[in-house]
């Protein structure tokens, strides 16, 4: 079975392949940071959601920078040669913005500002559920390869973001730990399909 555990080590031992991996995160991040900005509302949004999007963003840059230390000056661009199993990568969270937003419509019947806001805050809450997973199993790969990259510091700020998450969804709704496992069963089966997709191209 394909796993992360089992495909990080030969990624972070090929030093081009490394730098499209934290080219094709930062891009994952960056995608993040410009759903987040797309979904505000340019009156009412808050200063969690700009904190969020900034983090997001940083998040984005720390990791386009980390690139540097695999030794060469590899990825300029977002460009499908300087990802990772590129067309699963930019697809995954569009997807799940897709699959999220139709369920809403369906169950709460939500349209417009009110359905673009329930979108970002499930969505996002997905997301950051998987980036708790996600950074410590890559951190750990990176420790035993004794790497000089480190992604500690997102590790921190990711924490403190799926906290933020649970307390916006708490005020959202009364139900919404329901609703937040239909976006956790969706995103799921997208990162299933991203991480075969990526064992298929390392291997």
């Amino acid at each position: 079975m394909t796993t992360l555990n089992t495909i990080l080590p030969t990624i972070i031992a090929d030093n081009q392949l490394h730098a499209r991996w934290l080219n094709t995160l930062s891009l994952m991040e960056n995608t993040g940071a410009r759903k987040i900005s797309a979904s505000e509302d340019p009156t009412t949004v808050t200063y969690i959601i700009l904190k969020h999007a900034a983090e997001e963003h940083r998040h984005a840059f720390y990791l386009k920078k980390q690139i540097e230390k695999t030794g060469k000056n590899f990825c300029p661009t977002y460009a499908d040669e300087y990802l990772v199993a590129s067309n699963y990568s930019k697809y995954y969270l569009n997807m799940l913005d897709v699959e999220v937003s139709r369920y809403l419509k369906k169950e709460l019947n939500l349209l417009g500002r009110d359905l673009r806001f329930a979108a970002y805050l499930l969505v996002t809450y997905a997301i950051e559920v998987r980036a708790d997973e996600l950074y410590p199993i890559y951190q750990d790969a990176l420790d035993a390869a004794k790497s000089k990259i480190n992604v500690k510091s997102i590790i921190l700020e990711e924490e403190g973001h799926l906290e933020e998450m649970i307390n916006q969804l708490k005020s959202f709704s009364p139900e919404w730990q329901s609703h937040a496992d239909i976006a956790i069963n969706i995103e799921t089966r997208l990162f299933n399909d991203w991480v075969i997709a990526l064992g298929k191209e390392v291997n």
